[in-house]
């Protein structure tokens, strides 16, 4: 679309199957025109189940990755006898009955700054496995179940896991202490299983205020110049 080859680079990874709305991506180019022209040339040529929302001038400093410093998530789960045809790409369909408190009172105890590796593991070259969880809450709609995540990263398959463990505590299969052992790596602790895909969406990411993206530009190539 500007005559030269561009290298995209996203806020995250998502896996197969999981969708989102507030992916977050930026590119470097010599482009001159405006974004809202960019922005509607592109969308024309998108197949339709993708979209740009917006198009921006990114400050000094900026990287869709690294600069992040907050990711949300939401998992969506239909839980009544008889599926929901309309919501079938979008949330998990679980024929039986979820205890809403008994998952939040497990998510309470899922929040903060810990190693996470019982329910995800890092992507290479990185081995570290620990995150911070600020934020795990399970909110209730009638049959529609939201499971919300707000963190500063995510191992992968973290938050399906997250929610496979806490679908099994709602059914009363385990009680919500169970992910005080999960996490412990304790021996017997049940293993969470990996909830499907389509039920999860990438719903938001956030970055600092332009001051700290340029500090921290600062800092990583200090950083890099220290590791070559």
């Amino acid at each position: 679309m500007i005559g030269e080859a561009v290298h995209i680079v996203g806020a995250g990874r998502t896996d197969a199957g999981v969708h989102a709305f507030g992916q977050v991506a930026h590119f470097d180019t010599r482009w001159i025109g405006s974004c809202t022209t960019l922005r509607r040339a592109v969308n024309a040529v998108l197949p339709r189940d993708v979209a740009v929302r917006a198009i921006g001038l990114a400050p000094p400093g900026f990287h869709a990755r690294y600069s992040a410093v907050e990711r949300r998530y939401r998992y969506r789960i239909w839980r009544a006898p008889v599926r929901n045809p309309l919501a079938r790409r979008t949330a998990y369909h679980v024929p039986y009955p979820l205890d809403a408190d008994a998952m939040a009172a497990a998510a309470a105890r899922i929040v903060g700054h810990r190693d996470f590796g019982a329910l995800g593991r890092a992507v290479a070259p990185s081995t570290l496995t620990i995150r911070r969880l600020d934020q795990l809450v399970v909110v209730p709609n009638g049959p529609m179940l939201d499971v919300r995540f707000v963190g500063n990263a995510f191992l992968r398959h973290q938050v399906r896991r997250t929610v496979g463990l806490l679908i099994d505590v709602g059914r009363g299969k385990w009680p919500p202490e169970v992910v005080d052992d999960v996490l412990a790596g304790r021996s017997g602790a049940p293993v969470a299983w990996r909830a499907p895909a389509w039920g999860l969406v990438l719903t938001d990411v956030r970055y600092p205020s332009q001051a700290e993206l340029a500090a921290h530009a600062i800092d990583r190539v200090l950083k890099e110049g220290e590791e070559s």
